[in-house]
């Protein structure tokens, strides 16, 4: 890991902004901590704690994962969500639901879903009994205003969002069902030209993206040859809030990825080619 250190610490010495890293290897626990304690805005990570608390709420028998839900217009949540092209009085499985909540990063799925499993006040009390210090739902959850205002939906740190991620892939979090059912879905993304645009696609890895115009950010836990690593990337109070593929959020995100794929896997020979969307710039 001494290696790494420096490497890192060059990619984020000259960021217009506040950054986050935390990476680990699984297998010896060797760790990298950037300010990895400090609190960030989760953007859309904020899904992952909503997913954990949705299945203990199936554990519990207070949700089922194949019932029908009923959407309706009122649940609209603006923008370019699946669900919200949906017309009123649909059906949709639960199950479908948290998948667009995740594979999509669907909004209007994913506050449907905070309210379903209790609201936020329900997903912070599972966090605190879980250990967990920092991490919180903001959005929507009595009490919470003020930070709101300050970190918008949700809140974390770089360590706890990996931590969430350990947690499901060595089956502690909920039950080994459970963990195995949310590890199945965190392995099936769309939003995939930053950090998994740096892992060789045939190489399984459960992520979550988040972003908003001020803050980038990406939790990764790699299934690799030679051992699962995972690593958060979080930056806040961007300069650059560009939307584009070279907006310096995205490509820290990029790099920190590179960087540890190389450092993980050093003798493979696969290269990242540039996806669709840019190829013919």
């Amino acid at each position: 890991m001494a290696a790494l250190q420096p490497k890192l610490d060059a990619l984020v010495a000259d960021f217009k902004g506040d950054v986050g890293i935390y990476v680990r290897a699984l297998s010896t626990g060797e760790e990298i901590a950037i300010n990895a304690d400090t609190v960030f805005p989760t953007a859309s990570l904020i899904k992952v704690p909503i997913l954990l608390k949705v299945f203990d709420s199936i554990e519990k028998g207070d949700l089922d994962y194949h019932q029908k839900l009923v959407y309706r217009d009122s649940l609209l949540y603006p923008g370019e969500d699946i669900l919200g092209a949906f017309r009123d009085s649909a059906e949709i499985a639960l199950s479908k639901a948290a998948m667009l909540m995740i594979t999509t990063s669907d909004n209007t799925a994913s506050l449907w879903l905070q309210d379903l499993c209790g609201t936020g006040t329900a997903i912070n009390e599972w966090l605190e009994q879980q250990g967990y210090a920092h991490t919180r739902v903001n959005s929507r959850t009595e009490g919470r205003r003020s930070d709101w205002e300050k970190y918008g939906w949700g809140q974390t740190t770089p360590r706890e969002m990996a931590e969430l991620l350990v947690m499901i892939r060595e089956n502690r979090a909920v039950s080994p069902a459970a963990s195995e059912s949310m590890y199945r879905i965190l392995s099936r993304i769309y939003w995939n030209e930053e950090a998994l645009s740096q892992i060789p696609p045939y190489v399984q890895a459960a992520s979550k993206q988040g972003a908003v115009n001020q803050s980038r950010s990406e939790v990764v836990l790699v299934n690799a040859p030679s051992g699962d690593y995972v690593f958060t990337v979080i930056t806040k109070n961007q300069e650059d809030q560009s939307w584009e593929y070279d907006n310096e959020g995205f490509v820290l995100i990029r790099e920190v990825s590179k960087i540890l794929w190389k450092h993980y896997e050093p003798d493979s020979e696969w290269k990242a080619n540039l996806p669709p969307s840019q190829a013919l710039l």
